[in-house]
């Protein structure tokens, strides 16, 4: 039982340190921005994107336009999230 428990302790404090994935801060963001761009693009589709097509690929690149349509066609809720995609 106690080595059990020593086990648990053992793996659940090494959880709990720093992750050990050597992805840089920056490129975590940019994977953030990419899936809320794509989130948005979803959700305001049939406002600001009903020209496109469903399946469009959005990657980073395609973020500030993304920004920029929601801003330009949407409402406030859609100029919401542009305006944050764009910080």
């Amino acid at each position: 039982m106690a080595s059990l428990r020593e086990y648990l302790r053992r793996i659940g404090r090494r959880g709990g340190l720093k992750s050990r994935r050597a992805l840089p801060s920056e490129t975590a963001r940019d994977m953030v921005r990419v899936r809320e761009a794509r989130r948005a693009f979803r959700r305001f589709r049939a406002t600001c994107f009903w020209s496109y097509r469903p399946d469009l690929a959005i990657g980073i690149a395609d973020v500030p336009w993304v920004a920029e349509q929601l801003m330009k066609h949407g409402d406030r809720e859609a100029w919401r999230v542009g305006a944050r995609l764009c910080r």
